[in-house]
């Protein structure tokens, strides 16, 4: 069973600085691209930031200069830095990860972790 476990949320003043972390457990053979997606009431969910295996990144232009991902492969576990945040940066972050598990690729999404932005 492979589960991915996210922490680090949590409630922050704009302009503040939060640090999310994905660690994914379990019997993982190798971690593909990782990266982090988030949800706002009534909206669809979007794309924040996505890494490769090899540490090529692709942010969404909302959070550009503002967020920084980073992985750790030998712990298969993705980190989403967040500083100067907005309060339309509130969200359930999910994290995603492209995982190779019992010789079979597959996609596997975190439990969400819920920020909030606000004075």
């Amino acid at each position: 069973q492979v589960q991915l476990v996210e922490s680090g949320g949590g409630l922050v003043q704009p302009g503040g600085s939060l640090r999310l972390s994905c660690a994914a457990s379990g019997s993982v053979g190798s971690s593909y691209a990782m990266g982090w997606y988030r949800q706002a009431p009534g909206k669809q969910r979007e794309l924040v930031a996505v890494i490769s295996s090899g540490g090529s990144s692709n942010y969404a232009d909302s959070v550009k200069g503002r967020f920084t991902i980073s992985r750790d492969n030998a712990k298969n576990t993705v980190f989403l830095q967040m500083n100067s945040l907005k309060p339309e940066d509130t969200a359930v972050y999910y994290c995603y990860a492209d995982l190779l598990v019992a010789f079979s690729r597959n996609g596997y999404w975190g439990q969400g972790t819920q920020v909030t932005v606000s004075s």
